[in-house]
């Protein structure tokens, strides 16, 4: 199964085409813009908690077979910064 490349940022919505190098994920394929992955999320995502990384590009001729997503996943409520935790 193919990388799902998700067609905008779930925090702002900005879009995000398959060959964005802002584009940003988490092992569970959330994707964000750099700017939300950073200056939001703290380069982390809030429900694993896992690291944020950038997206990798899909070669155009890989996109005729495997195809970009067209599912947009927004949070309603937007994505809150988040707090450093304390060790």
């Amino acid at each position: 199964m193919a990388l799902e490349l998700r067609p905008n940022c779930e925090c702002c919505d900005r879009d995000l085409a398959p060959d964005s190098l802002d584009a940003m994920i988490c092992t569970f394929e959330c994707t964000f813009c750099a700017d939300c992955a950073a200056d939001v999320l703290g380069g982390t995502r809030p429900n694993c908690r896992g690291e944020l990384v950038r997206r990798p590009i899909r070669p155009a001729a890989a996109l005729v077979n495997n195809p970009a997503s067209t599912i947009r996943v927004l949070k309603a409520e937007g994505c809150k910064p988040q707090i450093a935790l304390s060790a």
